[in-house]
């Protein structure tokens, strides 16, 4: 049978300067849930909110503006064109790539204002 040996801690008198201090990054903010944090999401979610309204109220003059274009001004509605009311022609060629134009120019400003927010946050981690 061995004898039984008595364990021995071996630590370094420098532990405590080894460590560099480095300040506190916009991401730790925001992982930490602090004051910082929260102004840096808030200015995200207003930022966000204001294209969503911006492209809302866009959409609501332009398809909403229609009716009442057609309501003021009657001789739309009487006119054709190939064969076909003017007001349908205008509803069915104009509403359509107008909300797909609106919605590819909501995705492109949302990634930039995510982007721009990625790069405010962690400025190394975007991808190029």
């Amino acid at each position: 049978m061995e004898p039984v040996v008595e364990r021995v801690r071996v630590t370094s008198p420098r532990t405590t300067s080894a460590r560099r201090r480095t300040p506190p990054s916009a991401a730790g903010e925001i992982d930490a849930q602090s004051q910082v944090g929260e102004v840096y999401l808030r200015s995200l979610l207003r930022t966000q909110l204001r294209l969503g309204l911006t492209v809302l109220l866009t959409l609501a003059v332009l398809v909403g503006g229609l009716p009442l274009a057609f309501r003021l001004l009657p001789g739309v509605t009487g006119t054709r064109v190939l064969g076909m009311p003017l007001a349908w022609g205008l509803l069915g060629f104009v509403v359509y790539p107008t909300l797909l134009l609106l919605g590819w120019w909501y995705v492109r400003a949302a990634e930039r204002n995510e982007a721009a927010f990625t790069d405010v946050v962690d400025p190394g981690r975007r991808d190029p």
